[in-house]
């Protein structure tokens, strides 16, 4: 075993006082294997952040008897060394077996695939995770740093050719539109394979409303069970005053702190509790969402942004925007559908991944990347009934090139609500309605929904509609007799698809359930539109969710708000309908991301009848994005 990398930042001496932590540092890790694999494993590569407030340790893999090769980085929390088919065992069987080996690892590129192409993989521990000491504090500025210092590293090392690309899913994309607005030196592209670019309106707070049971199992199951200096033994553990549980035991291929573990008060200490945070703050000029936010604008690396229409509670918003709003001069947005796990892996998939790294960080352009051969956006339509969770029959989805995004001949088209639960494009039917409020209970739940559906007529030609939508909705809230007196309505819509047997169509969400079309919601006090900023369109009402914006409601007003509902893809063949729902919680196909906290949504503020009124006055339609026929 040697050290390989004379010249990087691991220290020479073997302990080393940290300014953060109890334990010493162990410079003595460093481990180098080029005989077991069919390419070289170094374990433990030490990068000293510069900052004094921690380290980061990698592993990396990479080609043998080759000069310097492009590196792929990823930075994550979910433990460098815990093996994928530990992690998910039951996704792990269904990967493609060109991308299992000994190493891989879950929603990241395998190193024995990726270094038989010719590229060196670097997986690092996140600040704060498994063997990178520091302070915990996922998705915040603070490890967003130490990833640009990581990737300069990664651009440095005698092995490498100086371009580094990253290529991951979920928070291995998510962490990539924010270490690539700081602009690192070497940095060359980037793949954010349905990633979140938004902490605050696409993950925490949908419209203004706390997704927290996504947070709270996604915190306690896959990241906090990680955390630097946990025993690897230990059971869920609640310590009063400082945070929530720590999770299952470490998976058992995550090896125990090399430093020394550390005590439950201590590691406590040593972190930012995302399930404590997301629900004691509310708006994004709070410091707590202020410190995560950047410019997506910054973003000038090539960029292949790749959404899937099922992710519809958590990533698609993020592709779509992130590829919007990117200031790179080369840009692709690519569209797919099934679980967020596997299609990353398929075939077809990963051959368009390494045409694309292979052009920027090789230089082996042969699709045309740069020639303007590829077209901009690439999407997959979703026509028919081929049952959810049936990545064989997905395949045979259609796929088409576009110019644009949004597509640029869309025809944004009024579907208007009417009193009698019709749902029609209509306008003088909608305008003859007469006076009335539709009422139904607040505070609904998936065990006992309470909601209102407008359903169309069967549609009498096939009908294509892609695209982002909104809902104008106009909305009051009067108290239940003997109840308190509410100050709020959450809104929450969804848009569902009839197939022309009057069988609702199911599609692939993100963990394999089915979903509707598309949902959507809004926090009635944080209605404001930022009506004059840039990112403000007709079809996306932008809304900035600060402290200063929240509004009254009052009971016995009516107000007129307009929905974001996020986009969607769906062929409506003659025959089907589409069925448009309003609620006033969660409803059929969002799983695990439930907006279910006894806090945000408390009794006392919502409790209550929420109304949709109709009259000459008021206005209820959703602005569908229909696509004529080319």
């Amino acid at each position: 075993m040697h050290n390989s990398n004379p010249n990087s930042r691991t220290t020479s001496s073997i302990i080393r006082k940290s300014r953060t932590m109890p334990n010493p540092i162990r410079t003595d890790l460093h481990k180098v294997d080029d005989t077991s694999f069919a390419y070289i494993f170094e374990q433990n590569c030490t990068v000293e952040l510069k900052a004094g407030d921690g380290l980061v340790r990698c592993n990396v893999y990479r080609p043998k008897n080759s000069g310097p090769v492009p590196v792929l980085v990823t930075y994550g929390p979910y433990g460098k060394d815990t093996y994928y088919g530990d992690f998910h065992a039951k996704s792990f069987e269904e990967v493609n077996p060109e991308h299992k080996s000994v190493h891989s690892a879950w929603e990241t590129p395998d190193p024995a695939f990726w270094t038989s192409k010719g590229y060196a993989v670097v997986r690092a521990d996140e600040r704060g995770i498994g063997q990178s000491r520091g302070y915990l504090d996922t998705m915040s500025r603070g490890t967003s740093e130490a990833f640009f210092e990581v990737v300069e590293w990664a651009a440095e090392q005698p092995w490498s050719s100086g371009k580094v690309g990253l290529l991951g899913i979920s928070y291995y994309a998510g962490s990539q539109w924010r270490v690539a607005a700081r602009k690192p030196k070497g940095l060359a592209a980037i793949i954010p394979w349905e990633g979140m670019s938004d902490y605050y309106r696409d993950r925490c707070r949908h419209g203004g409303i706390l997704s927290n049971n996504f947070i709270k199992f996604w915190w306690n199951r896959q990241v906090v069970s990680n955390q630097y200096g946990r025993p690897a033994d230990e059971e869920i553990i609640m310590v009063k005053d400082v945070g929530s549980g720590e999770g299952p035991k470490r998976p058992k291929t995550s090896p125990e702190t090399v430093e020394g573990n550390l005590s439950v008060e201590e590691r406590a200490q040593n972190r930012r509790d995302q399930t404590v945070d997301n629900q004691l703050y509310q708006f994004r000029d709070e410091e707590y969402y202020a410190s995560k936010e950047y410019d997506m604008g910054d973003i000038e690396v090539p960029l292949l942004s790749v959404g899937n229409w099922g992710g519809i509670l958590l990533h698609l918003r993020g592709n779509l925007e992130g590829y919007t709003h990117a200031g790179s001069e080369k840009k692709w947005l690519r569209m797919i559908t099934g679980r967020h796990d596997l299609p990353f892996y398929y075939k077809e998939e990963v051959a368009i991944q390494q045409s694309f790294l292979d052009a920027f960080l090789k230089g082996d352009d042969r699709d045309g990347w740069t020639t303007g051969k590829v077209p901009p956006v690439d999407l997959v339509l979703r026509k028919g009934d081929v049952a959810f969770n049936n990545p064989r029959e997905e395949k045979t989805f259609p796929r088409r090139a576009e110019s644009e995004w949004p597509l640029a001949r869309t025809q944004w088209t009024k579907w208007y609500l009417t009193p009698d639960k019709g749902f029609t494009p209509d306008a003088q039917q909608a305008q003859s309605a007469r006076t009335r409020k539709l009422a139904y209970k607040a505070l609904g739940t998936l065990e006992n929904p309470e909601l209102v559906q407008f359903t169309s007529a069967p549609f009498t030609q096939e009908t294509e509609i892609t695209g982002p939508l909104v809902a104008r909705l106009s909305v009051s809230v009067s108290p239940e007799a003997g109840g308190p007196t509410p100050s709020d309505i959450d809104l929450f819509v969804t848009l569902r698809h009839i197939s022309p047997a009057g069988k609702e169509i199911l599609y692939t969400g993100t963990a394999g359930d089915g979903v509707p079309l598309t949902k959507g919601w809004l926090r009635v006090s944080l209605r404001k539109v930022a009506a004059h900023h840039r990112k403000n369109r007709p079809y996306l009402p932008w809304r900035e969710y600060l402290s200063t914006d929240v509004q009254p409601v009052v009971v016995g007003e009516i107000y007129e708000v307009d929905v974001e509902v996020w986009p969607t893809s769906v062929v409506v063949e003659a025959g089907g309908k589409l069925v448009f729902e309003v609620s006033s919680g969660d409803t059929q196909g969002c799983g695990i991301f439930l907006h279910n906290d006894p806090v945000d949504r408390s009794p006392a503020k919502f409790q209550g009848l929420n109304h949709i009124c109709f009259g000459p006055r008021e206005s209820n339609y959703v602005v569908l994005p229909v696509i004529p026929p080319k």
